[in-house]
């Protein structure tokens, strides 16, 4: 295991499997170390301006025979010169949803052609952004084509487009100034909401208020239906034979009586 600074391409301490870690001479007095298990903790201790940079745990496994460096945690460092004001930088937090953009304006304090760099300190700490003083831009590959960023004397507005959840973190403008760095004071919180959750809410919202029209509907026929004869729309007419024969049993019966009286006489 190593800790290396990379942009002074110095290994910090080395480690190897069973073995007391070796510490690069020039840190031998300011630095400390404690191993348990496969952790290994450093501690930098007297920071001085140009302690400034990018470590990383760098481990080296066998994988097929074959040597192969696999890096993990990153930590960016910026010593902060007590004498000189930090870069002011704007908003303070930033809530877009998925898919939307973010603007993160940045006012350097000092000369706009030093090196300008935008970082991640929190989620996954990286370099997002970092313009030299020969106008010379680097970005970084999660935010490749989706960064955009314009200079105006030492105003820097930088633009992220499609943002997604794992792009949420705290952003921070820094600037490189004769090896004293300028580091904004709170930087950019950027938090991306879920559109899953957006979606849910809208569902739910569609399939209320057609459970709503559905009750409705179901009162509106209910209530024609008990204002309405049903009985007479649904039983089945007798034909008007009925009619015939009952005028024919009529008519007979007036016959049987006159007969009736007939006799009688």
């Amino acid at each position: 295991m190593v800790l290396r600074a990379i942009r002074q391409s110095l290994d910090v301490i080395y480690c190897l499997k069973e073995k007391s870690p070796s510490v690069n001479p020039t840190l031998d007095n300011r630095i400390e170390w404690s191993k348990e298990g496969g952790n290994l903790r450093t501690t930098l201790h007297r920071l001085k301006e140009s302690d400034s940079g990018t470590y990383v745990c760098c481990e080296t496994v066998e994988i097929n025979r074959n040597p192969k460096q696999i890096y993990r945690k990153t930590t960016i460092v910026v010593v902060k010169a007590v004498s000189r004001r930090p870069v002011e930088q704007s908003p303070l937090h930033a809530n877009p949803e998925q898919g939307q953009s973010v603007n993160i304006t940045c006012v350097l304090k000092s000369s706009a052609e030093d090196e300008f760099l935008l970082l991640r300190t929190h989620v996954q700490p990286n370099e997002v952004l970092s313009v030299s003083k020969l106008n010379i831009s680097k970005v970084s590959p999660d935010f490749e084509n989706r960064l955009e960023y314009s200079k105006e004397g030492n105003r820097i507005v930088v633009t992220l487009h499609k943002l997604q959840e794992k792009d949420s973190d705290n952003y921070v403008c820094a600037q490189e100034v004769q090896g004293s760095p300028l580091l904004s004071a709170s930087g950019t919180m950027v938090l991306v909401k879920e559109v899953k959750q957006a979606c849910e809410k809208s569902s739910w919202e569609l399939y209320g208020l057609l459970v709503v029209v559905a009750l409705l509907f179901c009162a509106l026929v209910c209530c024609t239906l008990y204002r309405v004869d049903v009985k007479k729309y649904f039983q089945k007419k007798k034909p008007n034979e009925v009619y015939e024969d009952m005028s024919y049993n009529s008519r007979r019966s007036t016959l049987v009586r006159s007969n009736t009286y007939s006799k009688g006489e």
